[in-house]
């Protein structure tokens, strides 16, 4: 994934419209994001989980109105428009969040419902709408199927907040296996170890049918001779069964030579 730009309105400290182009922070290789502290530095960071997901990480994200500055004006609407590449498809979202604005007409307060869009700036992948999406549950599970990873999966390793990474080394191992797994794509190596087990599998039963008529056959060729089958037969011992066989016959077959002459 790559970001190009972000527009906050009215969300966090950011009473009025803040632009972040990426594109151009990101010329020369990597950036630092660096600033006092209150300065609004992981509001930045927010407002990218909450275009792409919806939620913000940690426990700002426990209340959902507080995403709304306190000091923006009651008709600025507060909403976060993010631009960004993921497996090859540009594509822009707004999202705005449920929070309590002013009436228009009267006293107190109503509830602005959240919202949500998402329009393709590139072809749009196969069976998709080209004339994008408006439903904040079709958006979030576009975005996941783009990358691949949940919200949670996100914020554990991509926007991993203060204090959370203790929480993931943690983790249920096969929790944190599934998740490395989808993050580095390691499915063709799961293939190829499977792969590896059918094929002993079945190299293991070709052997244990090999050996079952191995042990068939010298159990026939004892019975055959009328001698004990030794613990360990082995080529040896067939071979020796055979000398013996060629003397009998050759002993046999002389005393047949001599009864005829008789």
């Amino acid at each position: 994934m790559r970001l190009h730009r972000l527009e906050v309105c009215a969300f966090g400290p950011y009473a009025g419209r803040e632009v972040v182009d990426f594109d151009t922070l990101a010329a020369d290789g990597l950036f630092l994001l660096h600033g006092d502290t209150g300065a609004g530095k992981t509001t930045l960071l927010d407002a990218v989980a909450f275009a792409l997901f919806g939620a913000v990480p940690g426990a700002r994200g426990a209340g959902r109105q507080r995403l709304r500055c306190d000091l923006a004006p009651a008709d600025t609407a507060t909403e976060v428009v993010l631009e960004f590449t993921a497996q090859g498809h540009h594509l822009r979202i707004v999202r705005a969040p449920e929070y309590q604005r002013p009436k228009r007409r009267g006293e107190g307060f109503t509830t602005q419902q959240a919202r949500a869009s998402l329009s393709w700036l590139s072809p749009p992948p196969d069976g998709m709408p080209a004339d994008g999406l408006t439903r904040i549950d079709e958006v979030t599970r576009t975005v996941q199927r783009l990358l691949g990873m949940t919200a949670e999966q996100f914020f554990q390793v991509v926007l991993l907040p203060q204090g959370e990474f203790a929480r993931f080394l943690r983790a249920d191992t096969t929790e944190r296996e599934k998740l490395l797994e989808r993050l580095f794509g390691t499915q063709r190596f799961a293939d190829v170890e499977r792969w590896f087990a059918d094929l002993r599998t079945e190299r293991r039963r070709e052997l244990d049918r090999q050996r079952a008529e191995r042990d068939n056959l010298l159990a026939r060729l004892a019975q055959e001779a009328q001698e004990e089958e030794p613990e360990h037969a082995d080529a040896a011992w067939v071979a020796d069964l055979r000398q013996r066989a060629r003397t009998a016959v050759s002993a046999a077959e002389a005393e047949h030579t001599a009864a005829n002459t008789a």
